[in-house]
């Protein structure tokens, strides 16, 4: 599929998320309260015009700056901004008009609804390909972050290696998308729908996470993930039994190991991020509970001391013995699966 269909379909066919055929652009009601009373303050029209897949707000976010790819009406540059505060920024870059007015014409509205004596946010028109196109500077944004986007890129290797190159050392890309339990047939991304709906377009999983390590992202760690029923029997005709997965990863910019090494580290998380003090969560497989001395493998070890998480945590040990494969580590089908459907979301 090229640019103008996608364009065509979140410009012209879609008018709010109610105009969706499937469950795949749609987000979970389980919302941290912190994150609830951002999204509170977002103006109606931005919401309505929302077609997310995810939460894409992580953890200790004040002051920093903020690139999101595909930012669409702009809900998730809003509720960003205000969680990085007045001292931080958020770019919004997007290539389709209607779109795009849809956020700008609401700019001054959150400024004024986050009480920010300037806006903190800038919108762009662009390809998440051809960033360099926009004159945006090498390791110039601490997060960049996504939502169910990527997978309407023809040209996901571009978008992966353009992140990689915007991001600061010790930065990371945080975001939700779409992703297939096995290769999608070329012949189904030629249907508009199925590719506007953000299914023909997901990449298999497996062949994600090579593509992400190809572009400097080694160890790709998986936050959260849910199963997407469909719920149109048409569709589900048409895709033939694939399966598909909404899941939130964090890649980080940052000199890591391809495998989990055992150094005999741990790390303590010491409960004093505000938004989580009784946990925090890194992936899926790591939730760190407050006071308790967690062993983790290196790569962990590095995530969480060298990024904006090092204030947060205690670290034990270094590098200086080596003990094999950390325990517990391996490669597999990453995602949930359920012996029963759940209900759409939206």
């Amino acid at each position: 599929m090229k640019h103008e269909d996608v364009q065509e379909y979140y410009g012209k066919v879609l008018q709010g998320s109610d105009d969706l055929q499937t469950n795949a652009c749609c987000t979970p009601d389980d919302v941290p309260e912190y994150l609830r009373k951002v999204l509170a303050k977002i103006h109606p029209e931005v919401s309505e015009k929302y077609y997310g897949c995810g939460l894409v707000a992580p953890s200790v976010l004040e002051g920093m700056d903020i690139l999101d790819l595909g930012s669409g009406s702009g809900r998730d540059v809003y509720a960003l901004a205000g969680l990085v505060g007045a001292n931080g920024s958020v770019t919004g870059i997007d290539m389709t008009d209607e779109q795009l007015a849809v956020a700008r014409r609401h700019v001054d509205f959150h400024a004024e609804a986050f009480d920010f004596d300037v806006p903190n946010t800038t919108f762009h028109k662009g390809y998440i390909e051809r960033l360099g196109e926009l004159g945006l500077a090498d390791a110039s944004f601490d997060i960049i972050v996504s939502n169910c986007v990527i997978n309407l890129s023809p040209d996901k290797p571009a978008v992966l290696a353009e992140a990689f190159r915007l991001l600061k050392p010790g930065g990371e890309l945080y975001f939700s998308d779409v992703y297939a339990d096995r290769r999608v047939p070329e012949e189904l991304l030629q249907d508009p729908v199925l590719y506007g709906e953000c299914l023909s377009g997901a990449l298999y999983w497996n062949d994600f996470e090579n593509l992400a390590k190809a572009a400097g992202f080694a160890d790709p760690r998986l936050v959260e993930d849910r199963v997407l029923t469909i719920e149109n029997p048409e569709i589900e005709i048409k895709l033939n039994g694939i399966g598909f997965h909404s899941a939130t990863y964090r890649l980080f910019k940052l000199e890591l190991e391809p495998a989990c090494e055992d150094f005999g580290q741990s790390v303590i998380y010491q409960g004093n991020e505000p938004n989580d003090p009784a946990q925090f969560v890194l992936d899926k497989g790591h939730v760190f509970k407050t006071g308790q001395e967690m062993p983790v493998c290196g790569n962990t070890f590095i995530m969480l001391r060298d990024s904006r998480f090092a204030p947060y945590f205690e670290f034990n040990g270094d590098f200086s013995q080596h003990r094999g494969i950390f325990a517990g580590s391996g490669d597999g089908f990453p995602f949930e699966t359920m012996s029963e459907p759940v209900k759409s979301c939206c």
